[in-house]
């Protein structure tokens, strides 16, 4: 069994240690000859952190970390005396901190000021402030080696996300200083090397992106689409061994795994070409366990992803059938702006799933079957804690159980509790009436990982069937109706027609959501 580099950030480790690596530094060579100040925007858990290493490495000239890697051929086709020089290099990784706290951030940035000091004998100032000694330091390291700086800053915008809707004059503190550190660039471009910044969500009242005149946002580049990630080609070529192991312990045909794979991981596109991705995280804990887990969503809860959806009134259906955006929505991010979709887009929830030329606009939809289900079935108990906190973590399991049984009254019992229990706010009935129909559409979708279930939304077909091996079960829901009148809908429009001929029992129900009293009123069961 070979080393799988799940979690690993540092790529001498990488290389010292002998892990399986997947081959990006041709991307490298292309950064260095194309440009010298970039912005990369990819979900978490993405491989992002061990780029920003690989660079570190590079700039430092470690030649014996890249034998037999692309690099090694673009380094080969300089002058000898122009291979592998080395450069001085700020690396400030801002994944780790107490951003929440007043002085979080500023902690940490001094933290990495004094590494890069101490590397290179620079004496502290201190009467500066972080942002004038970040000047200082790159002045005198040009001075002192006679080399261009090199600026990586890794996870840029955690300060961000960490303090966003959880305390927001936090988060204004650090934006502030955000904005007054890296805004010296600007004027150091003459002392400048490299620059790439990383991070998942680029806000676009940030300074670094609108002072650095020459910043390149490579995020939705062709060419750097598979810059992060594992592709079917990378997969093949990299993981074969551990394909067939899977599909051993699986018991699959090679086929068959290789499907499942790509079902449940890949799917994830970052450019109009469509190049699918896989999520690497996921995809090398499921080699190293041989089975199908939801690694990359229970790595962290998007709770105020889930705040946002709810408070919005956006329809969680249009994350199945597509949302469409322009790519100026889904490249910036701005608090003020009610879209959740480039939010949900940067952060992994949401990726390309189509490109239209001529208006030059992308269609949104969940990546693969490890986001759309895990974040359908974190919902119910995100948005209603209380029943959660009761009952126990909601369980898909339990209304299975119910299904299968034909036992619909403590399956329409649970439903009708898991809507009692959705945060209400005065004069937001809209948004109220939108919630509920949201978590009936994802429980019903995350039913249907284990039993047939149809989700439509479109007049004349019936607001979902449910198959198992003995049952039909036809739902039809009203609002601020009676039951019957749900049920008399299924009798007049024949719904139940296609299934008539089925040596299956078909079980009919209707019921009433009343916006009075926040949750399903009444219902019927015929069958």
């Amino acid at each position: 069994m070979r080393k799988l580099p799940i979690g690993i950030q540092s790529f001498e480790k990488l290389r010292e240690e002998n892990f399986v690596y997947v081959d990006k530094t041709a991307y490298i060579a292309e950064l260095v000859n194309s440009g010298s100040v970039f912005f990369l925007s990819r979900p978490r858990r993405f491989g992002k952190s061990l780029f920003i290493s690989t660079l570190e490495a590079y700039f430092l000239g470690r030649k014996e970390l890249f034998g037999g890697l692309e690099i090694e051929k673009y380094e080969m086709l300089k002058p000898k005396e122009e291979q592998w020089t080395v450069y001085p290099i700020f690396l400030f990784s801002l994944s780790g901190g107490a951003f929440q706290t007043e002085q979080g951030l500023a902690i940490r940035l001094a933290y990495e000021l004094d590494r890069f000091e101490k590397r290179y004998g620079i004496a502290h100032q201190e009467k500066l402030d972080l942002p004038t000694q970040f000047q200082y330091c790159i002045e005198e390291s040009f001075r002192l080696t006679g080399k261009r700086v090199v600026v990586l800053v890794d996870e840029y915008d955690k300060p961000l996300l960490e303090t966003m809707d959880v305390n927001t004059r936090q988060e204004q503190a650090n934006h502030d200083l955000l904005k007054s550190f890296f805004s010296i660039l600007k004027d150091e471009d003459r002392y400048l090397r490299f620059v790439f910044i990383s991070g998942v969500t680029k806000f676009n009242k940030v300074s670094i992106f609108s002072d650095l005149n020459q910043l390149k946002d490579i995020s939705l580049l062709p060419a750097y689409s598979a810059i992060c990630g594992i592709t079917e080609k990378e997969l093949m070529q990299n993981f074969a061994q551990e394909v067939c192991r899977l599909a051993q312990a699986q018991e699959l045909t090679l086929e068959m795994t290789l499907e499942k794979l790509a079902r449940v991981y890949d799917g994830y596109h970052f450019s109009e070409k469509m190049e699918g991705v896989y999520n690497p995280f996921s995809i090398l804990n499921a080699f190293s366990d041989c089975r199908f887990g939801r690694y990359w969503f229970e790595s962290g809860t998007p709770t105020f992803l889930i705040r946002r959806l709810m408070e919005s009134g956006l329809p969680v259906q249009d994350f199945s059938e597509g949302v469409r955006a322009t790519e100026e929505s889904i490249s910036n991010y701005r608090a003020d702006y009610h879209d959740l979709v480039p939010i949900y887009y940067q952060t992994g929830y949401l990726t390309i799933s189509a490109y239209d030329r001529e208006f030059q606009e992308y269609t949104l939809s969940y990546p693969n079957e490890e986001v759309k289900y895990g974040y359908l079935n974190s919902l119910i108990p995100a948005v209603n804690p209380e029943y959660a906190s009761k009952a126990g973590v909601f369980s898909v399991y339990r209304m299975i159980g119910f299904l299968r049984d034909n036992d619909m009254e403590p399956f329409m019992i649970m439903l009708q509790a898991l809507l009692a229990g959705i945060p209400y706010h005065e004069g937001k009935v809209p948004s109220q009436e939108q919630q509920w129909r949201n978590i009936v559409y994802a429980i019903f979708t995350v039913l249907g990982q284990y039993v047939r279930a149809e989700v439509h939304s479109a007049n004349g077909r019936s607001d979902c069937v449910v198959e198992n091996e003995r049952y039909f079960y036809i739902f039809e829901f009203k609002q601020d109706k009676t039951a019957e009148e749900a049920l008399k809908q299924i009798d007049d429009r024949g719904y139940a027609l296609p299934y008539a001929a089925s040596q299956k029992k078909v079980i009919k129900v209707g019921a009433d959501f009343s916006t009075e009293k926040r949750t399903l009123d009444a219902w019927k069961i015929v069958g």
